[in-house]
């Protein structure tokens, strides 16, 4: 894995025209509605989204809900990382473990646990396996779908509202 060299920092406005832009061109639905609402939330202190850049270019994001609506986060005032992208030309080059790496130390500055949330179908799979090695694992509750824990023997469709929700100890 190539280590880019890149740059991290809060969202600005400046920035949401180029996001989205850069999504779009992918196929991505994330409209530019959507990092107005961060915006918004970052102002508010309900959460913040770091962007990446390489040589000026936009390169991925994530975002730190410090009010997560997951019940048990929420319950224990654990901040969630959640929307983390980074656009597909990007990746491999350490960009995701950078801007996860400024997540949890943001974090770790007012909760000695980070939580997450994993889609579980295959589109997910480079995360998932990301997670893991980062030292986060299953918070014990099961599956979860749009609010709603799994019963054995439950039938549900896969996709991306199925989730298994992890968290990790911080240093």
């Amino acid at each position: 894995m190539q280590i880019a060299k890149t740059t991290i920092r809060p969202l600005e406005g400046a920035d949401i025209t180029e996001i989205a832009a850069a999504f779009a061109e992918i196929g991505w639905n994330k409209p530019a509605s959507q990092y107005e609402l961060y915006l918004r939330d970052q102002t508010l202190r309900l959460r913040d989204m770091y962007v990446a850049s390489v040589n000026g270019q936009f390169s991925g994001y994530v975002t730190v809900c410090w009010k997560p609506t997951y019940g048990p986060f929420h319950e224990h005032n654990i901040p969630e990382i959640t929307d983390f992208n980074v656009l597909p030309k990007f990746r491999r080059m350490g960009i995701g473990t950078q801007l996860m790496d400024k997540a949890e130390n943001e974090i770790a500055r007012v909760s000695s646990t980070a939580g997450i949330g994993v889609g579980m179908t295959p589109a997910y799979g480079a995360a998932q396996r990301l997670y893991v090695l980062r030292g986060y694992v299953p918070d014990g509750r099961g599956l979860n779908y749009m609010g709603h824990f799994i019963k054995y023997g439950e039938e549900l469709t896969a996709d991306d509202n199925l989730v298994l929700y992890l968290t990790k100890e911080l240093e």
